[in-house]
This record gives C-alpha cells, sequence and structure tokens, in this order.
C-alpha cells in the first residue's frame, strides 16, 4: 500500500534511545542470558506461537537460543499431569534457530494446553525450562466461533514503545480471547527502519526501542529475520501467540513498498534493488517466523490456502503480492494475470464451490473498491479510479464474484487491511458499472501500530456504499493520536447469524453490522 516510511536521517542504533537490556524490562530476552543458559540449556526466549489450528490440528511455532531438538506436550488440562509428547525437528541456524511441530488427532472443540521443551540435541535429558501456551481447536459441531482481524505492525518508524506500554493493543485483544487471530498483512515494515526517537508535532518525543537489523532496510537475510523478531520483543505480543491462535497472510511492506514481481526498485536507501530477490528472502524468513501449514523454509509451499473452522466457517487467505502483475494505470481490456494470478484464481473459485461452510471470509491483503495509488499514474491494488465497466484487475476480480452467483455460493464475506483506517463497503450490482454478481460486505481495520491515514476514493465499477468510515485528516498520524483499530466476528451457532464490529484501540465499538446466513442482497 502506499503509506510510506520516512526517511530519517540515521543515528547509531541505539544513540539517544533505549538500551536493549532495558527495553521493557525483559532481561531474559534481551539482556543478560538467566543461569539456564549459561549451564548450557537451550533456552525458547522468543515465546511459542500456534498458527493454522483445525478441529483435528494445530501447528506449534518456537525459536531457540541455540541447537536443539523441539519437543512439544499437550495436556487436557493446565496440570500437565497426562500428557502426549511429539517430537519435532532439530532447530538450528539454517531456519535461525525456529522450528514448528504438527500437532495431529486432536480432539474437536477442545481447549488444548501446550508447553515446549527445548532438549540439547547431545544429550537429551538436559532441557531448558517449558514455555507453555494454550489454544482452541475448531469445534465439529454448529457452535459460536469469534476471531479478530488486523494488520500493518511497526509502520512508518512507530516501533515498540515502552512508555505507552509497548503494541498494548494486543493485550486488549488476547482479553477478549478469541477463537483465533487472522492478521491481513504487513506484518513488518522491510522497508521502514526504526529509529531511537521521533519528535511528535505537539513537542514531545515518542520513543522507540532498537535493534540493529531496524536501523536500516531489510535487504539481507539476516535482516529480514532480524525485523520478525523485532516485534517478538514485545511482552505484549508474546503473551498473545501464547493465548490466540494465528492465520497469517503477507502483503508489500514484508519486502517493500508497493512491490510486485519483476520490479527493480527505484530507491538509493537499497543496494539490492530486485523485489524478486529481497522478496525470495523476506519470505523464507516469513516461513521460519509463522506457523503457517503451507510454507516450509528451504521447500516449496505458498502463502494461500484455506482453513477450516468447522461447519460455521472456512477462511481464505489470499496472495495479492506474488503472482500480481505490474502495477499500472490499470486501464487494459484484457488481463490473465491480474492481483491473484490464474492459478490462485482457479484454486480459490474451485475451493469457494467446495466449501460447505456456513460463512465463508476471503481474507484479502488489499480492498477491493478502494482507489490505492501508486505514484502519480498507477495503482497498487485493484481499483483505478475508472466507475465504469471492469478494466485491468477488475477484469479478474469480476470473473471471482460472476462465479459466486452462478455457483450459488453464499456467505462470502471480505475481510482487508493494508490502508491504515477502518471502513465498511457494501457493494451492490443496482449500483454498479457491472452486475452480474451477488451483493456482500468488505470490512476494512487497522493498522495495529502504524501511522494513520487518510481515507480512500472509492471506485463505482462494483457499486460500493461505505456506510461507515473512519480515519484522521492527515498523513501518517501517530499511534499516540489514535486511529488504530482492529475488528471482531462472531458467528452464533444456533442462528448462524454473523456480526462484524469494528473496534478502536481502547475496545470501543464504533459500527457493527448483522448479517444473516444464506440471504443474498443484504
Amino acid at each position: 500500500m502506499s503509506r510510506p516510511n520516512p526517511e530519517p536521517v540515521r543515528r547509531a542504533v541505539l544513540q539517544g534511545g533505549i538500551a536493549l537490556s532495558a527495553a521493557l524490562a525483559l532481561p531474559s530476552v534481551l539482556g543478560a542470558a538467566p543461569a539456564q543458559a549459561l549451564s548450557g540449556r537451550p533456552a525458547a526466549r522468543w515465546g511459542v506461537e500456534v498458527g493454522d489450528v483445525t478441529t483435528s490440528s494445530g501447528l506449534v511455532w518456537v525459536r531457540s537460543d541455540r541447537r536443539a531438538r523441539m519437543i512439544v506436550e499437550t495436556s487436557a488440562t493446565e496440570s500437565f499431569r497426562k500428557v502426549r509428547r511429539t517430537h519435532g525437528p532439530v532447530l538450528g541456524p539454517g531456519t535461525d534457530f525456529t522450528g514448528t511441530t504438527s500437532l495431529r488427532g486432536l480432539p474437536p472443540g477442545e481447549q488444548i494446553h501446550y508447553r515446549v521443551l527445548l532438549a540439547d540435541p547431545d544429550d537429551p535429558r538436559r532441557t531448558g525450562e517449558p514455555v507453555y501456551g494454550t489454544f482452541r481447536t475448531a469445534p465439529a459441531r454448529r457452535e459460536d466461533v469469534r476471531f479478530l482481524w488486523s494488520g500493518d505492525i511497526a509502520g512508518q518508524g512507530w516501533g515498540i514503545n515502552p512508555d505507552r506500554g509497548g503494541y498494548r493493543v494486543y493485550e486488549e485483544m488476547r482479553r477478549l480471547d478469541p477463537d483465533f487471530f487472522l492478521c491481513s498483512g504487513d506484518n513488518i515494515y522491510a522497508d521502514g527502519p526504526i529509529l531511537p526517537t521521533v519528535a511528535l508535532p505537539d513537542g514531545s518525543t515518542w520513543r522507540n526501542v532498537t535493534t540493529e537489523e531496524k536501523s536500516k532496510v531489510a535487504e539481507t537475510l539476516a535482516e529480514f529475520r532480524g525485523n520478525f523478531r523485532y516485534n517478538l520483543l514485545d511482552e505484549n505480543l508474546r503473551r498473545f501467540n501464547a493465548q490466540v491462535p494465528s492465520i497469517v497472510q503477507w502483503d508489500d511492506h514484508e519486502v517493500h513498498n508497493n512491490w510486485y514481481p519483476g520490479q527493480i526498485l527505484n530507491d538509493a536507501r537499497y543496494t539490492e534493488k530486485n523485489a524478486d530477490v529481497l522478496a525470495a528472502r523476506s519470505l523464507r524468513a516469513w516461513s521460519e517466523y509463522f506457523p503457517v501449514s503451507t510454507l516450509r523454509p528451504d521447500k516449496d509451499g505458498r502463502v494461500y490456502r484455506v482453513l477450516r473452522h468447522g461447519p460455521m466457517l472456512d477462511v481464505f487467505v489470499l496472495d495479492m503480492r506474488t503472482y500480481r502483475n505490474a502495477n499500472s494505470p490499470g486501464r487494459q481490456t484484457a488481463d490473465g494475470q491480474g492481483i491473484l494470478g490464474a492459478e490462485q484464481l482457479t484454486w480459490l473459485k474451485r475451493e469457494l464451490k467446495r466449501s460447505r461452510a456456513v460463512w465463508k471470509v476471503i481474507a484479502s491483503d488489499m480492498p477491493l473498491g478502494l482507489v490505492v495509488p501508486d505514484g502519480a499514474a498507477n495503482f497498487e491494488a485493484v481499483a483505478q479510479g475508472d466507475p465504469g465497466a471492469p478494466l485491468g484487475r477488475e477484469l479478474q476480480i469480476a470473473e471471482l464474484l460472476r462465479h459466486i452467483k452462478h455457483q450459488r455460493v453464499t456467505g462470502t464475506v471480505w475481510l482487508t487491511a493494508d490502508v491504515h483506517y477502518t471502513s465498511a463497503q457494501h457493494y451492490d450490482p443496482s449500483r454498479a458499472a457491472f452486475k452480474d454478481f451477488a451483493p456482500f460486505w468488505e470490512f476494512v481495520s487497522g493498522p495495529i501500530n502504524a501511522g494513520g491515514y487518510p481515507a480512500l476514493k472509492l471506485d463505482g465499477t462494483f457499486g460500493p456504499e461505505q456506510p461507515f468510515v473512519k480515519a484522521p485528516a492527515k498523513a501518517n498520524t501517530p499511534p499516540a493520536d489514535g486511529n488504530q483499530y482492529y475488528g471482531e466476528v462472531e458467528i452464533d451457532g444456533g442462528s448462524g447469524e454473523l456480526t462484524v464490529r469494528l473496534r478502536a484501540d481502547g475496545g470501543a465499538v464504533l459500527f457493527s453490522k448483522v448479517l444473516q446466513p444464506g440471504r443474498v442482497g443484504q
């Protein structure tokens, strides 16, 4: 998304900032190693996380401070009186000492308690202190489901500020105890350095936790890895990860603002200007630092996938970055590649038709009808501002919407982030230039911890109407000014009703909408 990162004057990483040994009072993560590490026992100081949970499985993630064997023990109770042990991989430098272990054969709709042990691979009796987590498996019956979504973390130079308690919105979301969290992209800002201080308009100072890897734009694999590690310095996020499973997708800032395949960057900050090279390094680090069932470091895989969360919900995770064509004015009358690529479009149409879930959430890393510019003449998302018949990338979305209507796929809801404000759009063919589709809703949230930006224009091709929008009047407003948002989706297992709530940092519900299952045109 065209939310540029300011280019402040480079400084020494810690000069005038916060020494890492004191930052957020996390000595076990940032400062002196505890006694167990000094004695040679592996330690998991970056917390644990579970991703892509289904009715019977979950993928557990951890990072060690050294070479170690990953072991996961699960139990039905917090006492761990009866455990099931699963041996995972040996974690080593090839994956930056990260790894995942798949838990299978779990009971549906149950709270699973787990702990991760890291064992010395040369002496399995020597293990570090266990790190604990919990999650709920998806239900096998019609039961309530509730999840949150947002995106855009540590953007525009706004990093972990200990004066504000770090990424405090994660603690707020944790207390809501959702079944999972959908991160809609921009998990990092690889193109956005974090400096020790930022001067605020009122004359005060925003302070950041800083690291060497975040002192410049990410180009090497080590620097991309350091970007993903940076967010895990926040205690709120680590606590959140230990309780709330994730579904993660990526967008542009995992690599560079508004990047596309084949692009050669025109950015003086970079020595490596080939976006494909940078994207490959970022994707490897991304696959190392998130539990994603369709990706493994050093192996083929993909970001797009479907997560089936019981009979009430399927989540279709899109990748609008990897397979897109070049950003352009978007006036093509034929476009076979579009923003998804032909193969992903075929997959999405097939899986939507196969789905028997009451609700089909399409997790899109970019909005459909908001006009997102890329410079003076090109466009970054789907819309390009021409309210007439579909052109450019709109052609592919028109094909998808036509398929959904003609195949009688019901219950589709689009969720996204990217634009750094929150809004709700209803798309209706009676208002549209393209009319061969069924009405649907799109909801926008974010950022979690990044600059807020003004609202964008609507493109009339698919007939959007915007009953709600909340955005700042100025660009790059600091998180301290508000304008940080997340969304909540709640599905009633009895009635099938789906309720969307758009929330602000602090918990206030700004807008809510109740959708009825199987109803067209709501």
